[in-house]
């Protein structure tokens, strides 16, 4: 189905999340006599480890309840996926959904992915969704010969200090750097030191 279309139709439905940003293909499904009554809407891994050329995602689906749907819907997204020759799906579920609806449909759950505070940094500024702070699991349906899936990457680690376990120390100052409530760690341990810093290197 178009684009528009299938925005407007998570609008309306979906229970957490506004429409992507954009898609490579979206999918309805109809009851016997027409009525629409849910969409997906695929496109490439917000995950760019993941955005491989051979990885789709399905980034939302929502239905008006009708029974058997969502799976109705995960399946005919691998399909379609699959003739384009992707090999491999993926898509997330929220904790406290149960997965049964992509389990239905042939995946399985690859990872459960602990909650994390946000998008939002200094240097790309987020708008709250209402999503974060929730865990997650990761699900996949692949080809049989589709290639490894990368480490995924622990979302909750403390990036403050070294792989050692040793706190790192600001490169302007030489201080210690604390952990940032939201977004990326900062490599410095203030703006002001961070200002200095791209002061001399533009010079």
């Amino acid at each position: 189905m178009k684009w528009q279309a299938a925005c407007a139709y998570i609008e309306e439905h979906h229970r957490h999340h506004d429409p992507p940003q954009g898609h490579q293909f979206s999918l309805g499904v109809l009851t016997d006599d027409g009525r629409l009554v849910g969409v997906a809407i695929v496109g490439r891994p917000v995950n760019r480890n993941l955005d491989n050329g051979l990885t789709i995602e399905v980034t939302r689906v929502a239905t008006d309840g009708t029974p058997n749907a969502c799976s109705a819907l995960y399946a005919a997204a691998w399909r379609t996926a699959r003739s384009a020759g992707y090999r491999r799906a993926i898509t997330y579920t929220q904790d406290g959904e149960s997965g049964a609806s992509v389990c239905a449909a042939g995946w399985h759950k690859v990872a459960d992915l602990p909650a994390r505070p946000g998008w939002d940094a200094p240097s790309r500024p987020r708008r709250a969704l209402g999503t974060e702070n929730v865990a997650r699991a990761l699900w996949e349906i692949t080809t049989h010969n589709a290639p490894a899936l990368p480490d995924l990457r622990d979302e909750t680690r403390d990036e403050t200090r070294s792989a050692r376990g040793r706190r790192k120390r600001c490169p302007e100052c030489k201080s210690p750097i604390t952990a940032a409530t939201t977004g990326r760690p900062s490599r410095y341990c203030s703006p002001a030191c961070r200002q200095r810093a791209y002061r001399r290197r533009t010079r």
